[in-house]
């Protein structure tokens, strides 16, 4: 059994990977930015604040077909970015040096005769408001104070991502799209589309996604976020001219990561097993491989994610609860929808467990609306959704074949 980072499986070899001039890769790509609001356009967010500017960085694969029709938005997930597929041809310019040794984090879905098919798909992906990867977030500079924002930046929510990706669809020219698809807080994107804008959409994909995050995983984030804030690099925030507070950082992603494994993956890889052998040392420093295993994905992650938006964006989770608009009826609040629906969910996911995200199913049953609900066995739990590629893939390509023939 093998368990990886959600996102960034290994920086260490180019093996496994569809190299840049592989059949199946996009290859080389380049990412593209865009100013999507201004003083004269500003972006309304859920806070109040009117945001300009705003910049979204964002990758295509694929080519628009004559009538437009074939464009598929991919919206990823907290930790994710706008480099989804084939290899970024400006790492090193852009000082992303984790991107020369693998390609995007969901490549092996994303290419020629892959589920989202290059060859007869558009495919968009952009980062995310709020984050550390091109678009406008805490690391950049305010225009009012000619700092970064650091924590003057303002709470954003999973409807803010939304409003700022129909611009960017409105930019390029996309009437409407064929799909939008994400797993995890992507699949909670993908779902926020379909309720608040039915009429751009013709489908949705979601994957390991519920209506909301459960009281257990706010506390997971809670604690994530108090351990940033209470390292003593933070510094309130700006800490952008000095040491970044990256224990903290690495402690919260440590901790995160645990919520993205499974009772079954973890017993199967590391067991009990000491790292240095089958005796202990009798230490306080880590013993056994799992803690080890936990400090590597914590330090790797250092190395490529800030600390302020990994609260802007944790908080945007927690926010996030798709029966809102219903006063707390889902299914009133799944009303609006018009597009057809896939729900995935993986059985060992205990963050976004299957009987939430039948939730959704059942909202959208009783709104009499088109869905197709399918649980995978897997003991991947909440990764299963990057890693389950080859069970994934056939209810991908089957729900986007049968939605670009209607």
């Amino acid at each position: 059994m093998f368990v990886t980072d959600p996102l960034h499986v290994s920086l260490e070899k180019r093996e496994g990977f569809d190299l840049p001039d592989s059949p199946r890769s996009v290859g080389w790509t380049t990412p593209k930015r865009v100013l999507l609001a201004d003083e004269r356009s500003p972006l309304p967010l859920d806070c109040g604040v009117e945001l300009f500017p705003v910049t979204v960085e964002y990758e295509t694969y694929g080519s628009l077909s004559g009538a437009g029709d074939n464009a598929v938005f991919i919206l990823h997930a907290l930790s994710g970015d706008a480099h989804a597929a084939g290899w970024d041809a400006c790492w090193k310019q852009d000082d992303r040096p984790w991107r020369e040794r693998r390609p995007g984090w969901w490549d092996e879905m994303i290419g020629p005769g892959k589920a989202f098919d290059t060859n007869c798909l558009f495919v968009v992906c952009a980062n995310l408001l709020g984050s550390c990867y091109g678009s406008t977030g805490p690391g950049e500079l305010n225009p009012a104070t000619g700092q970064p924002y650091a924590l003057d930046f303002p709470v954003i929510t999973v409807e803010d991502w939304v409003r700022l990706q129909v611009r960017l669809q409105d930019y390029l020219g996309l009437d409407r799209l064929l799909a939008v698809a994400g797993g995890s807080l992507g699949g909670q994107q993908a779902l926020a589309w379909a309720m608040n804008y039915p009429d751009r959409i013709r489908s949705a994909i979601i994957l390991a996604a519920a209506p909301r995050l459960s009281a257990q995983g706010l506390a997971f984030n809670a604690v994530g976020r108090q351990a940033i804030m209470n390292d003593p690099c933070f510094q309130g925030g700006r800490y952008y001219d000095s040491a970044p507070p990256e224990r903290g950082l690495e402690l919260a992603r440590m901790l995160g990561h645990i919520t993205y494994l499974s009772y079954q993956s973890m017993e199967g890889k590391f067991g009990r097993r000491y790292q240095n052998g089958f005796q202990p040392c009798f230490q306080l420093n880590s013993e056994f491989a799992v803690e080890s295993y936990l400090e590597y994905q914590g330090q790797a992650f250092v190395r490529r994610f800030d600390a302020n938006s990994y609260l802007y964006l944790t908080r945007a989770m927690d926010y996030y609860d798709a029966a809102a608009p219903g006063e707390g009826n889902l299914a009133l609040a799944c009303s609006s929808i018009r597009a057809a629906m896939l729900l995935v969910a993986y059985a060992s996911d205990w963050l976004y467990p299957p009987r939430e995200t039948r939730q959704i199913a059942r909202a959208l049953l009783a709104n009499q609306r088109p869905v197709t609900y399918v649980e995978l066995p897997s003991e991947y739990g909440h990764d299963a959704f990057l890693l389950e590629t080859a069970k994934t893939t056939p209810l991908v390509r089957s729900f986007l074949e049968k939605a670009r023939s209607k």
